[in-house]
C-alpha cells in the first residue's frame, strides 16, 4: 500500500515536498515514480528513482525543478518540487514497478492523489 502526502496550495515560485510512504517488507524492490494528472488530462509520467536510489529519470517538465529521492530504510519516496508554475497544478500519485525503464507504461501498484495548485 502507497500513502501519498505533502499536496497543498502554493503560490507560483513556490515549494512542496510530496512524500509517499510504502507499507510492506518490499520497499527496496521496487522502482518508484510519481505521475501527475490535471482535470481532463490523462495522467503522465514525471519522475522515476532506482530500488537503490542511485539513478533518476525525470519528465522535461521536471527536470531541473523537481528531485525524487528515497528512503528505503523509512519505506518512502519523496518528489521535492521547487520553482513551482501554475501547469503543475495536479493530482500527484506515486507508484511501484518492478522495472526503472519501463515505469511510464507499467507500474505494479499505484498510490492514492495527492493533490497540488499552483496560484499565479
Amino acid at each position: 500500500q502507497l500513502q501519498a502526502s505533502g499536496g497543498g496550495l502554493v503560490q507560483t515560485g513556490g515549494s512542496l515536498r510530496l512524500s509517499c510512504a510504502a507499507s510492506g517488507r518490499t520497499f527496496s524492490m521496487y522502482a518508484m515514480g510519481w505521475f501527475r494528472q490535471a482535470p481532463g488530462k490523462e495522467r503522465e509520467f514525471v519522475a522515476v528513482i532506482r530500488r537503490s536510489g542511485g539513478t533518476t529519470y525525470y519528465s522535461g517538465s521536471a527536470k531541473g525543478r523537481f528531485t525524487i529521492s528515497r528512503d528505503n530504510a523509512k519505506n518512502t519516496v519523496y518528489l521535492q518540487m521547487n520553482s513551482l508554475k501554475p501547469e503543475d497544478t495536479a493530482a500527484y500519485y506515486c507508484a511501484a514497478a518492478d522495472s526503472f525503464f519501463t515505469i511510464a507504461t507499467m507500474v505494479d501498484y499505484w498510490g492514492q492523489g495527492t493533490q497540488v495548485t499552483v496560484s499565479s
